[in-house]
């Protein structure tokens, strides 16, 4: 009779551990992606807003999370600021504020996360270099498949550089590189990547 007691007694504390574990949320992932691609003037129109015009961005990477492409489409602003962030400072340099936009990525095994661009976001271009970089703070708002309960942020910094120019030489399509890093939380079990 002791014997099946002391058992009973196991069986109830692997129960109570069990639900604990499962009922816990699943722990922040750090997250570091690299990712190439283009950009260009976006054909989606309604996200203009006063000042604006609208860029869209396709990319391909891998990471933490596994293989992903990504959709972006955003609108920034059609003038410079007259007082730039510090990190864009400087003769050749001018900034502008991207003052809006939204994302989807889809990674290998189908699911998607969705991402909203935040405040903070915008482009250094410069002059001397031919080239801009661009950092876009992403704020997660939900998903499909493992990411059905996500949360987090995600900071996308990229290089992109003018491939092809119209009739005026002003640049019209780009190549763009970078990467993505922040933390990701309530990725669901068994379905995250080994970093590459």
């Amino acid at each position: 009779m002791k014997s099946k007691t002391i058992a009973n007694t196991y069986l109830l504390i692997a129960a109570a551990i069990l639900t604990m574990v499962l009922g816990l949320p699943a722990a922040a992932q750090q997250v570091n992606m690299r990712f190439s691609g283009t950009a260009a003037k976006s054909t989606i129109t309604n996200l203009l807003q006063p000042g604006t015009s609208n860029a869209e961005y396709t990319l391909a990477g891998n990471g933490a999370l596994g293989p992903f492409t990504l959709r972006l489409v955003s609108a920034g602003a059609n003038s410079f600021s007259s007082t730039p962030p510090a990190t864009c400072s400087g003769p050749n340099k001018a900034y502008a504020p991207v003052d809006a936009g939204a994302g989807v990525f889809r990674f290998q095994d189908g699911s998607l996360l969705y991402v909203q661009l935040a405040q903070g976001s915008g482009d250094c271009i410069d002059f001397s270099a031919n080239d801009a970089h661009c950092t876009l703070n992403l704020q997660i708002t939900g998903g499909t498949g493992r990411f059905t309960n996500v949360s987090g942020t995600l900071t996308l910094t990229e290089t992109v550089l003018p491939v092809l120019a119209d009739a005026l030489g002003n640049p019209v399509f780009f190549a763009a590189t970078g990467k993505i890093t922040g933390t990701v939380a309530g990725v669901s079990d068994g379905q995250s990547q080994g970093e590459q």
